[in-house]
C-alpha cells in the first residue's frame, strides 16, 4: 500500500500538467491516525490557473474540447469507465486507506464511479431541446448548452463516487471542470485524474486543484469566472460557498446534510427492515449525508424492534478497513472528538444506549473509531432528534399512527431521504406524497445507491439535483431560439 501510494502524485493537475505548489499538506490514516501521505497545497494562483485552462478549453483556445461533438464525448466517458473497473483493485485499496471505510464498500465506490462514467457516456449524445408551438409564422426551438466552467467542491466521504457522479456529468454535458476535492480523502480522485489525462481527456478540460477548504476553496467557489458551482458538504459550508457564489451570480447545486427518518408500521416485514435499518446507519460509520439516522417505530412493534436492534448492534464490529469489518473509523480526530462530547451530553441528559458495537481485538490502537450506538429514551426536542451527528449513531422515536408518523418524519429542518416499511399500499404512496424530502424509499433505504436516480434535497439538504438524466440536465442552460418565416 505505501509502494501505491508513494506513486501518488503531490501535484495540482491544471491545464493537462502537473504542477508543483509551494506547500504540501499531511494526510492522516483514519484507521491509524499515523501520516498517510502529503498533497498539494493549492493558492488561489494555482486555482486561478485553472480556472483559465478550463476557459480556454472550453471556449477552443489551444485546446480541443470544444471541438469534441456529443458522440465523442460519450465515446470517451464509456472509455474511461472500462479504465475505471481495470484499476478498480488498486483505486479500491487508496479509497479504503484514505477514507478507513471497510474494503468491501470501498469496492462498491470505485465500482460506482464507472457507473456513473458508463451512464452519462451513454447520455451525452441523448441530451437535446425542443420544438413548441406557437404563431404560426415561427419554428420555435430550445437549445440545452453547457454552462462552461463548472467548479466542483467534493466531500471526503465518498470521494470516488462523487467524482464520478459530477464530473461525468458536466463533461458529457460539454463542460470543463475544475475541482477541488477534501483535503482529509483524495488521493483516488488524485489517481483517477491521472488516469483521464493518461487515457487521451485534452488538456483544460478536467483540472484538479487540491487543498484547504478555506485556501483553494474559498478561492475557487468565489472566482469570477466560474460559470456553475457544485457543492457537497456541510449546511454550514453550503451557506459561505453560496455566498461566494452569489457575489458573481453563478448558479449553484448545493447537496447538505441529512436527519433521514425509517419508519418502520406494525405490518412491515421485519426480516427485511431490519438489516437495512442498520445498514442505513453504519455504512461508512454513519459519515453519509443519507444516512438513516433516525428510526421511527409503531408503538405495538417498538419492544420487538429495539430488543432486534440492539442484538444486531452488540454483534457489529469496528476494525480498519482492510479487515473488512461491519464499521471502519471515523475520518479525523477532529470529528471523533466532536460526536464523543455530543455523545457524554447525551447521556448526562439520561439518554439510555440500547444497543452498542464493539472494538475488534485486531484495530489500531489510535485508529479514529467510535462504535456504533442506538440511543432511546430520548426527550422530545432534543438536538440528537434534529441536528446531524455524522457518525454511528441511530436514535429511536416511538409514534401512535400515521398522522404522528409524519408528523415525526418531518420534525427536521433537513430533508435528503426517508424510508418507509409497510405493507398497506395507500399509506406508502400517502407518506412518500407528505414527507418531506428529496427521496421515499418504501420497503428498501437507498435503491442500491442507483447512479439513474436523481439525488438531492430540500430545505437544510440542500437544492438542485445530482445523478440520473435531472443530474446531467442541471449541468446545462436553456436558450429559446425563435425563427420567424
Amino acid at each position: 500500500m505505501s509502494h501505491t501510494i508513494g506513486l501518488l502524485s503531490q501535484q495540482a493537475l491544471i491545464g493537462g500538467e502537473w504542477v508543483d505548489t509551494a506547500q504540501t499538506l499531511q494526510v492522516d490514516a483514519p484507521a491509524t491516525g499515523e501520516p498517510l501521505t502529503r498533497i498539494a497545497r493549492c493558492q488561489a494562483e494555482e486555482v486561478d490557473a485553472a480556472v483559465q485552462a478550463a476557459r480556454k478549453a472550453f471556449a477552443g483556445e489551444l485546446g480541443e474540447w470544444a471541438r469534441w461533438s456529443a458522440r465523442q464525448r460519450g465515446e470517451w466517458l464509456l472509455r474511461f469507465a472500462d479504465v475505471i473497473e481495470s484499476q478498480h483493485e488498486q483505486l479500491a485499496a487508496l479509497e479504503c486507506a484514505d477514507t478507513g471505510k471497510p474494503m468491501t464498500q470501498a469496492k462498491g465506490d470505485i465500482a460506482a464511479c464507472a457507473r456513473y462514467f458508463r451512464f452519462y457516456g451513454g447520455a451525452a449524445d441523448k441530451l437535446h431541446g425542443e420544438t413548441i408551438p406557437f404563431e404560426t409564422d415561427f419554428a420555435v426551438m430550445t437549445l440545452r448548452e453547457p454552462y462552461g466552467v463548472c467548479a466542483q467542491i467534493i466531500p471526503w466521504n465518498y470521494p470516488a463516487q462523487i467524482f464520478g457522479r459530477c464530473v461525468a456529468a458536466a463533461l458529457a454535458a460539454g463542460n470543463t471542470v475544475v475541482l477541488k476535492p477534501a483535503e482529509d480523502a483524495c488521493l483516488s480522485v488524485m489517481r483517477l485524474a491521472a488516469l483521464a489525462v493518461n487515457h487521451g481527456l485534452p488538456e483544460g478540460a478536467l483540472n484538479v486543484v487540491p487543498g484547504l477548504g478555506v485556501e483553494a476553496g474559498a478561492a475557487l467557489a468565489s472566482h469570477p469566472w466560474i460559470d456553475h458551482l457544485s457543492f457537497t458538504g456541510s449546511p454550514e459550508t453550503g451557506t459561505r460557498v453560496a455566498q461566494f457564489a452569489a457575489q458573481h451570480h453563478v448558479p449553484i447545486t448545493l447537496e447538505l446534510g441529512g436527519k433521514s427518518p425509517q419508519l418502520v408500521f406494525a405490518d412491515a416485514d421485519l426480516d427485511a427492515a431490519l438489516p437495512a435499518v442498520v445498514r442505513g446507519i453504519v455504512q461508512n460509520a454513519g459519515q453519509t449525508c443519507s444516512a438513516g439516522s433516525r428510526l421511527l417505530v409503531q408503538r405495538e412493534i417498538a419492544d420487538t424492534v429495539v430488543t432486534a436492534l440492539a442484538q444486531r448492534f452488540a454483534e457489529l464490529r469496528c476494525d480498519a478497513g482492510e479487515a473488512d469489518a461491519d464499521c471502519g473509523p471515523l475520518i479525523n480526530e477532529r470529528q471523533k472528538l466532536k460526536l464523543e462530547a455530543r455523545l457524554a451530553a447525551a447521556e448526562a441528559d439520561g439518554i439510555q444506549v440500547a444497543g452498542q458495537g464493539q472494538l475488534a481485538p485486531s484495530a489500531p490502537a489510535g485508529g479514529h473509531f467510535v462504535l456504533p450506538r442506538l440511543l432511546t429514551n430520548i426527550p422530545e426536542g432534543h438536538d440528537v432528534l434534529r441536528e446531524e451527528l455524522f457518525g454511528p449513531v441511530l436514535v429511536v422515536q416511538v409514534f401512535d399512527d400515521e398522522a404522528q408518523a409524519l408528523a415525526l418524519a418531518n420534525a427536521t429542518d433537513f430533508g435528503l431521504c426517508a424510508g418507509v416499511w409497510t405493507r398497506d399500499g395507500g399509506r406508502q404512496l400517502r407518506l412518500a406524497k407528505g414527507i418531506r424530502s428529496g427521496q421515499v424509499f418504501i420497503n428498501n433505504y437507498g435503491a442500491a445507491g442507483g447512479v439513474e436516480l436523481p439525488f438531492g434535497g430540500v430545505g437544510r439538504s440542500g437544492h438542485g439535483r445530482e445523478k440520473g438524466f435531472e443530474g446531467l440536465r442541471s449541468y446545462t442552460r436553456i436558450k429559446t431560439v425563435a425563427i420567424k418565416h
